[in-house]
């Protein structure tokens, strides 16, 4: 399973990917295994200003439906839209065209609390 070193992860099964002030955040590899196939992701948040660890949307798949946690604290910038017609991507691409939002941090000091990929990879295997 692929745990790309460049990007940042919780304990929530997310990933960050840090571009200035701006992170991409989406479910990791892992977290789809885990769910099964997503039949359908919510994300109604877009132009919200969230704290960490708030709800930004949902992830539903045939066995369960999920929570999405803000990682980080800041403004919903832009939400995935080709996920509503192609909820699946998060399955098949889950570090690339299943990306879910796009937010504008407001605290930088909150990236030192986020894993990165090896102890990312310590977490889910045990």
């Amino acid at each position: 399973m692929a745990i790309p070193a460049e990007l940042k992860y919780t304990k929530d099964h997310e990933w960050i990917k840090m571009d200035g002030d701006v992170a991409t955040i989406g479910i990791t590899h892992y977290a789809q295994g885990e769910l099964g196939d997503i039949v359908y992701v919510e994300v109604d948040t877009e132009g919200d200003t969230l704290d960490r660890e708030e709800t930004f949307g949902t992830v539903e798949a045939v066995k369960t439906v999920s929570d999405l946690y803000m990682p980080l604290s800041g403004e919903v910038l832009e939400v995935n839209q080709d996920l509503e017609d192609a909820p699946e991507t998060v399955n098949s691409d889950a570090f690339g065209a299943g990306w879910m939002v796009k937010i504008r941090i407001s605290e930088p000091s909150q990236l030192d609390d986020l894993l990165d990929a090896a102890a990312y990879e310590a977490l889910i295997t045990g």
